[in-house]
């Protein structure tokens, strides 16, 4: 009997080891929203913040080249309230994944319609269904005013900008 109850212990013992492990990890990207006005129109963006953490991030953790989540955990979204221009194209309203192919000298950013998936595979590659693009933009990253520890989006009057590390990539809205 006490064989049992000690098998019991340290089985208990475990799952809550495991439990606080896993717990522990999803803390370490936390989502955030922002919210602005930009024409008139209302935007919330809601992402995963990963962290630096000593890391290279660009051309590195985040590949050149290839599709990325933009965060971390499930897809980045972005709701906007009414129709916008977004690089000089039309974006109705609604709400959309967020996707971006980094690269050294520009950016693709990516409007899917897909909403509430994780943002990537179980083969790690972004969880993107490209028959649900619905805008891709160009756009010129540039060197941030400050270190950004935190992967973060800001919205302005003009628009909207993704600041990670030394790194600004900004998205006019008109």
């Amino acid at each position: 009997m006490k064989r049992v109850t000690f098998i019991f212990k340290a089985t208990g013992f475990i799952a809550c080891a495991i439990l606080v492990s896993l717990t522990a990890l999803a803390q370490e990207s936390p989502r955030e929203n922002v919210k602005g006005t930009v024409n008139g129109a209302n935007i919330t963006i809601d992402y995963g913040s990963p962290s630096v953490r000593g890391r290279k991030i660009w051309g590195e953790l985040v590949p050149y080249d290839q599709i990325w989540r933009t965060g971390a955990n499930p897809a980045t979204t972005i709701e906007i309230s009414k129709d916008i221009n977004v690089e000089g194209k039309t974006l109705h309203a609604g709400k959309y994944s967020l996707f971006t192919i980094p690269g050294t000298n520009e950016w693709k950013v990516i409007f899917n319609s897909e909403t509430g998936q994780w943002g990537i595979r179980y083969d790690g590659s972004a969880n993107d269904d490209p028959a649900k693009d619905v805008l891709t933009v160009t756009v010129k990253p540039e060197k941030a005013g400050e270190f950004h520890e935190r992967m973060t989006f800001a919205i302005d009057p003009t628009g909207f900008r993704l600041l990670w590390e030394n790194l600004a990539v900004p998205v006019k809205i008109n």
